[in-house]
C-alpha cells in the first residue's frame, strides 16, 4: 500500500507533529478519497506557537531589523510564491478541488500583495503633533501591534492569507497562522516559503487542527493581541466570546449573499457572464459569491437563455484538466446542504431552470444550477450555499431593487450591470455591501481595500490603510524647557 504524504507544523521554526500525536487525513474532492495527511496541534502546540511569537518581539533579530529590511523579506517571500505558483496551485485543487487553472493564476497573483506591502514597510510614519503648549516636542509613531493570530478558510487560502501575513509583517508583528483542518496542505507547504525568505524563527508558525485543541485556545490565548479572522459568522461569534478573555483587537471577514442587479439596458452577454463568474466560479465555493440575482421582468428570459447556452456547455470534471470549468465541491456536506435547499425551495414555489442534483460520478460533483424565484423568502435566496447554485428574481423599478438587494442581514459583495453611468453611481452609493463591482465581477487587487457590513464583518483588509490595522500609535510628550515641573495637582 502506497504510502500518504504526510504534513508537519511549523512552530518556532521546527517542523513538527502534535503533542499529542494525533493525525487526520485530508481527501481529494474530486475522487473521494484520502491523499494526504497531516499532524494537528494540542493546546500544547498552540501555547509553543504563541510564546514563540511573544518572545521573537524582544528578540533583536526580528525587534530592531529595519522596516527596510522586513520589505526586503517580503519581497522575497512575494518572488518564492510566484516561482512555487504551479506547485502551490497543485496542492491547493488536489486538496480542495479548485481549479488548477485558477489557483496557479491565483497564487502567482498573491505574490504582488506580499511586494505591495514590502514597498510600504518603510512608509509606516508617525506625525509631530501641532500642540498647543509651545514648550512641549509631541510626536507619534506607530508600533507592532504585536502577536498576531491569522485563521484562514480551505477556500482561497493563498490569497486570504496575504492579506493578513503581508501588512502584519510588514507592521513588525509576530505571526500565528491556523489553517483550516478541512484542505490544509497548501499552508503547510507555504510555511516552507516563509523559511526559505529568511524570516527569523517563531516569526510565523503555521498550525492545523480541530476547534477544541486548536481555534479555542489560539483564539483565548492571554498573549494575542491581534485577530484576523476569515470563516462563517457562526464560528466568528465564538471567536469574539473568546477575544473576550485577552481583549484582542479582532477583524472578521465572513461570507454572505451578494445581490447582482442587471438593469434592463444592460449588456446581457456581458451581464450573463458576471453573473455566471459570480455562481459558477470557483464552483460558487466564494465568500462573495453572486448568488441572489436581480433582473429587471422586461430581460428576464433573454437573460436566462443566454446563461442556459452558456452553461450546457460548462465542463464539470477533473480540476486539474484545463478544459474543466467546473470542478468538485470541497466536502460531500456541501453537496448535501445545496440538495436539501434546494428541496425547500420548491416547496416553496421556485422552478429549477436547469441543473439541481449532485452528478453520478465519484467526488463531490454538483450540477450548475439555475433557481428562478418569484418571491425574496426562497430558501436559496437568503442561505450561503457555497456551491454553483444561482438564484434570478425580477424586479420592475429601481428602487424596487435596491430594497431587495438591501434585504439581508449579510453585506460583503454586490454587482451592478447597466450602461446607465448615472445610475451606476446611484445604486452603487445605496447597496450596503463592502465591495460594489460595475460591469464586472470577483476583481481583486493588493490596492483595493474588501470586508463586509453587518453579518459579513468588520474591518478592512488589503489597500494602504490595512498595515495601520496591525499597529498601535504611541505618542510621546517631550518637555523642551529648562523649567522643571511646578504643580503636580494640575493637568498640563
Amino acid at each position: 500500500m502506497t504510502k500518504l504524504p504526510h504534513y508537519q507544523l511549523l512552530i518556532d521554526g521546527a517542523w513538527t507533529e502534535g503533542d499529542t500525536g494525533q493525525v487526520m487525513a485530508t481527501q481529494n474532492p474530486a475522487t473521494g478519497q484520502d491523499w494526504a495527511t497531516f499532524a494537528c496541534a494540542a493546546p500544547q502546540d498552540v501555547d509553543r506557537a504563541i510564546k514563540a511569537a511573544r518572545r521573537v518581539l524582544d528578540d533583536p533579530t526580528w525587534r530592531d531589523m529595519t522596516q527596510t529590511q522586513r520589505g526586503k523579506l517580503l519581497y522575497r517571500l512575494g518572488d518564492l510564491i510566484a516561482e512555487n505558483a504551479e506547485k502551490l496551485g497543485q496542492l491547493e485543487t488536489t486538496d480542495s478541488g479548485k481549479l488548477l487553472a485558477e489557483t496557479a493564476a491565483q497564487t502567482s497573483y498573491v505574490g504582488d500583495y506580499y511586494r505591495y506591502y514590502a514597498g510600504l514597510a518603510d512608509k509606516i510614519e508617525g506625525a509631530v503633533l501641532p500642540i498647543d503648549k509651545p514648550d512641549m516636542h509631541v510626536f507619534t509613531r506607530r508600533e507592532p501591534i504585536g502577536v498576531v493570530v491569522a485563521i484562514v478558510p480551505w477556500n482561497a487560502q493563498m490569497f486570504l492569507t496575504a492579506t493578513k501575513l503581508g501588512p502584519a509583517l510588514a507592521a513588525g508583528c509576530s505571526i500565528v497562522l491556523k489553517a483550516s483542518e478541512i484542505a490544509p496542505a497548501p499552508m503547510l507547504e507555504f510555511a516552507r516559503l516563509i523559511e526559505q525568505a529568511g524570516f527569523p524563527a517563531g516569526v510565523v508558525s503555521v498550525i492545523t487542527g480541530d476547534a477544541e485543541n486548536c481555534a479555542i485556545p489560539l483564539t483565548r490565548h492571554p498573549d494575542v493581541d491581534r485577530i484576523a479572522f476569515t470563516g462563517g459568522p457562526e464560528t466568528a461569534r465564538h471567536v469574539v466570546r473568546n477575544s473576550a478573555e485577552n481583549f484582542a483587537v479582532t477583524t472578521l471577514e465572513l461570507g454572505g449573499k451578494s445581490p447582482i442587479l442587471v438593469f434592463e439596458d444592460a449588456d446581457l452577454d456581458g451581464a450573463a457572464n458576471g453573473l455566471i463568474a459570480g455562481n459558477f466560479g470557483a464552483s460558487g465555493q466564494s465568500c462573495v459569491a453572486g448568488s441572489r440575482g436581480l433582473v429587471h421582468r422586461s430581460i428576464l428570459e433573454p437573460l436566462i437563455a443566454r446563461i442556459s447556452e452558456v452553461a450546457a456547455n460548462i465542463v464539470v470534471g477533473d480540476p486539474l484538466d484545463a478544459k474543466t470549468h467546473l470542478g468538485p465541491l470541497c466536502t460531500s456536506a456541501q453537496i448535501n446542504h445545496i440538495v436539501s435547499t434546494l428541496a425547500k425551495a420548491k416547496g416553496q414555489g421556485a422552478q429549477i431552470r436547469f441543473g439541481g442534483e449532485p452528478l453520478a460520478k465519484p467526488g463531490n460533483f454538483m450540477a450548475p444550477t439555475l433557481v428562478q424565484c418569484e418571491n425574496h423568502d426562497i430558501e436559496t435566496l437568503n442561505v450561503e450555499l457555497f456551491g454553483p447554485v444561482m438564484s434570478l428574481i425580477p424586479f420592475d423599478t429601481e428602487e424596487e431593487a435596491i430594497v431587495l438587494a438591501n434585504s439581508t442581514p449579510f453585506g460583503l459583495g454586490s454587482g451592478v450591470f447597466t450602461q446607465n453611468l448615472a445610475r451606476a453611481h446611484r445604486v452603487s452609493a445605496r447597496l450596503k455591501a463592502g465591495i460594489c463591482w460595475v460591469n464586472t465581477y470577483r476583481a481583486i487587487s493588493p490596492i483595493a481595500p474588501f470586508g463586509g457590513y453587518n453579518h459579513s464583518g468588520y474591518g478592512r483588509e488589503a489597500g494602504i490603510d490595512a498595515i495601520n490595522d496591525f499597529t498601535r500609535t504611541k505618542t510621546t510628550w517631550i518637555n523642551t524647557s529648562d523649567t522643571p515641573m511646578s504643580n503636580p495637582f494640575v493637568m498640563r
